[in-house]
């Protein structure tokens, strides 16, 4: 039996449905990394159905060749998109659940275009003058979601490759910031780095 594909617009054509036109997705990528930043992505998509683009999914389940082509493509067509990212720092001294709110809600801030609502991943509530609707699984569920998933995964990837040159040690251009083995062996060897989370590497 063929998989059920998920419409991925329900939530869209229901807020569509009683006269909303401009809906954000915003979603993070990066909550449980050991380093680096939680990057935070908002963005508010065309959804004529001339427009849409096919394959938008939560990040996570797409390879990267697909993430990156799509991204170009949301970025490409977006009627407004931000990312914001907030450091290791921040979230050292905020704690993570503290820091992904307010990456979500500086980067709705940056939005060239003023939502009329805003959709959530998770199940989270943002200080954000907007209205919002939380979506749990909504990066696989929702398509504006989902569009901002791509591309703050897209960018965090390519800032912990860049990180990567300056901590060689740490394999951050494989692991990205994530706790694998060959991570975790590398800062008991090496001891922390700069970008590390301090908060998140205690125990090493």
């Amino acid at each position: 039996m063929a998989k059920e594909k998920v419409d991925k617009l329900v939530f869209e054509r229901e807020l569509l449905a009683k006269g909303y036109r401009y809906i954000a997705g915003v979603d993070e990528v990066g909550r449980g990394p050991l380093a680096g930043p939680v990057v935070c992505a908002a963005v508010i998509m065309p959804l004529d159905e001339t427009l849409l683009i096919d394959g938008v999914d939560d990040s996570k389940k797409l390879s990267e060749k697909k993430r990156e082509k799509l991204c170009e493509l949301i970025k490409e067509r977006a009627i407004a998109y931000t990312v914001y990212e907030v450091s290791e720092k921040t979230i050292d001294e905020i704690n993570i659940l503290e820091a992904t709110k307010l990456g979500m809600k500086k980067a709705l801030e940056g939005l060239a275009v003023t939502p009329d609502i805003v959709l959530t991943d998770g199940n989270m509530t943002l200080d954000i003058p907007h209205k919002q609707k939380s979506i749990v699984h909504g990066d696989a569920l929702s398509y504006s979601i989902g569009a901002a998933s791509i591309v703050a995964k897209v960018y965090r990837d390519h800032l912990m490759d860049e990180f990567a040159k300056l901590y060689p040690a740490y394999l951050f251009e494989k692991n990205k910031g994530y706790g694998t083995a060959a991570h975790i062996a590398a800062i008991k060897e090496q001891g922390l780095c700069p970008i590390h989370r301090r908060t998140f590497t205690k125990k090493f």
